[in-house]
């Protein structure tokens, strides 16, 4: 598995690097984590842009969506304007998470390649055994044995 090329398809498609490195459970994952910051910012826009149009007529002396058949408003305009304050950060948070998630995923997909590439044999394990010295019985020692062979 090449690094680069597992990097590169998940720029190209989110998901297709984890496919790359045979890793087909993360895909579904990827495509989740990047589907909520996309649904929350699409929720955000929308709400943002319906009390944006309705600050603006409301400040032009129009009626506007909150306003009730009387004349009368059921939402003043100080919470018209924190709502919109407040539905813009929250989309710009929406955007912000879904470019880091995007970010993550061709950073995972990247440094798995890597791993895969590790020689994983058995006979690179880490053995710990405790080896008795019958000349120092009674006052036990530790210490510690590196042992490789090529």
């Amino acid at each position: 598995m090449s690094p680069s090329k597992a990097a590169f398809y998940s720029a190209i498609f989110p998901g297709m690097g984890q496919i790359y490195n045979k890793k087909y459970w993360k895909a579904p994952i990827v495509w989740g984590a990047l589907a909520l910051p996309t649904y929350y910012y699409q929720l955000n826009n929308r709400d943002y842009k319906r009390y944006r149009t309705a600050y603006k007529l409301r400040k032009n002396g129009l009626q506007d969506e909150f306003t009730l058949d009387d004349g009368s408003t059921s939402v003043s305009l100080e919470t018209i304007e924190t709502a919109q304050e407040q539905l813009r950060e929250n989309r710009d948070m929406s955007l912000l998470m879904g470019v880091i998630l995007y970010v993550l995923q061709i950073v995972e997909a990247s440094v798995n390649a890597h791993l895969l590439q590790f020689n994983t044999d058995d006979n690179l394990s880490f053995k710990p055994a405790l080896i008795m010295d019958p000349i120092r019985i009674e006052t036990p020692s530790v210490g510690l044995t590196i042992k490789y062979n090529f």
